[in-house]
């Protein structure tokens, strides 16, 4: 079972598909995946069997003739990015079917037959671009130092941004706020489940609060350590007496590396996860009031029809919203020749209050992109003004 799906439909050539593939091929050896073991791309024959809970994007290369125009319009419903893509001379709306006219498209250049525009924005979709990939590593500092620590290194050479508490608290900074936002930025929980490790309330709020996050959590259990049950339903590796030959680590390499790609798996499902959470959330939310989601495309943009005909585009944020994403949704926007404000809609559950001050401030006074918490969107959309 694949990490990461890609699924390539429409009209393309064969040598467009082999860089597309080459092109992908290249970002993510760099990570230490592998295509055909890690990451699968399918087509119109195999997207049926896709795996649902991995994370996923489609693009679409259009024509007149609409190829796999029907197999597309199946997939539309389920929460996912599908990507438009045309030549540079193409028109768009005549080689795109009707449904996928509202999402975000893609037109290539004359000058990137690589494909590395569309690799890029592909990536994105599934989360591994290297800025997107963040971990957190939970554990006992009495108990499992060296395994943190040698995980920390592991993983960051595998291109993870992994929170380590011991490595990225600067001094002076409000310990438990800055762990509880660089907590709520992550994507997976490493939790290191030693015999004490519950005994501490603060790492049982750390597993319990990514829990709340739908956080996806990978447990790695101590030899001889029954595990708690308030974990139960986490992916777990059970460690044996020789993978740890002192007590606190470090861990025998052989099964350090097994927990990266345990990581890297659990990190896609986590992922889509929470990206499907958002948009489905939003979705049934201004159904209430009579909009409607179109549907989801490049950069993961969610095109929302307004009961009075008008379109917003929703750019869901997993993590943290940062001064420098709202200057890139506001690029992205812009680029692709909405004439619309942009809305960057992000959960704020767990930010840290100065951040949530910031954010506000830049809302007030940046006007080419809006803020919106999740669970104010539809009040939001309700009353739009631009």
């Amino acid at each position: 079972m694949s990490a990461y799906e890609f699924a390539v439909l429409g009209l393309i050539l064969p040598c467009q598909r082999a860089a597309l593939v080459h092109a992908i091929e290249e970002t993510v050896t760099d990570f230490g995946l592998h295509i055909g073991h890690d990451v699968t791309f399918h087509d119109s024959e195999s997207i049926a069997g896709r795996d649902k809970s991995a994370a996923f994007v489609a693009t679409y290369f259009g024509s007149p003739a609409h190829v796999d125009a029907d197999i597309v319009e199946q997939i539309t419903q389920e929460n996912v990015p599908i990507i438009p893509t045309v030549g540079p001379a193409d028109d768009f709306n005549a080689n795109v079917p009707d449904f996928l006219q509202a999402l975000n498209g893609h037109r290539r250049r004359h000058d990137d037959m690589a494909m590395t525009e569309l690799t890029s924005v592909m990536l994105e979709a599934v989360g591994l671009l290297r800025r997107q990939r963040r971990v957190f590593i939970s554990y006992r500092r009495t108990e499992s130092r060296a395994a943190a620590l040698q995980l920390h290194d592991l993983l960051t050479a595998r291109g993870f941004d992994v929170f380590l508490d011991t490595h990225d608290i600067r001094q002076g900074d409000p310990f438990q706020d800055v762990l509880w936002h660089r907590l709520c930025d992550s994507d997976v929980i490493v939790m290191l489940e030693t015999p004490g490790f519950f005994d501490s309330k603060w790492t049982r709020h750390e597993i319990a609060r990514a829990l709340a996050k739908e956080i996806h959590v990978l447990r790695v259990v101590w030899p001889e350590h029954q595990p708690s049950k308030l974990t139960e339903l986490a992916k777990t590796i059970y460690l044996r007496s020789e993978d740890l030959p002192v007590a606190d680590g470090p861990i025998r390499t052989q099964i350090a590396n097994v927990i990266a790609l345990a990581v890297e798996r659990l990190r896609s499902r986590s992922i889509a996860s929470r990206y499907q959470s958002i948009t489905g959330r939003l979705r049934a939310d201004i159904q209430k009031f009579g909009a409607r989601v179109e549907g989801i495309g490049a950069h993961r943009a969610i095109a929302v029809r307004l009961p009075d005909d008008r379109r917003i585009w929703a750019y869901p944020v997993v993590g943290i919203p940062t001064a420098e994403i709202l200057n890139e949704i506001a690029d992205k926007a812009r680029n692709a020749g909405q004439r619309e404000l942009p809305v960057l809609v992000y959960d704020h559950i767990g930010i840290r209050d100065s951040w949530s001050s910031h954010l506000d401030w830049l809302d007030e006074n940046i006007r080419a992109v809006r803020a919106i918490k999740l669970s104010e969107a539809a009040w939001s959309f309700a009353a739009w003004e631009d």
